[in-house]
């Protein structure tokens, strides 16, 4: 693994940071009454009744499921 300084973190641009996990993660959390299935950019991928069912479909596609608190 590659060492980063905070000097190297404070280079990022507001799109750089956004694209961290965009293809290994996927945020589930409550939205409108179901679970949301969110990209780490914040786009919105699926809603599912079940959080179960959500995390699911997020390991089904090759990423890991996060929880947003």
């Amino acid at each position: 693994m590659q060492n980063t300084t905070h000097s190297d973190l404070k280079q990022l641009t507001q799109d750089d940071f956004l694209s961290f996990g965009v293809d290994d993660v996927a945020y589930v959390r409550p939205f409108q009454g179901a679970i949301g299935i969110f990209a780490a950019d914040g786009t919105k991928i699926a809603v599912m009744a079940d959080f179960d069912v959500a995390c699911a479909a997020v390991r089904q596609n090759g990423m890991e499921p996060m929880t947003v608190h």
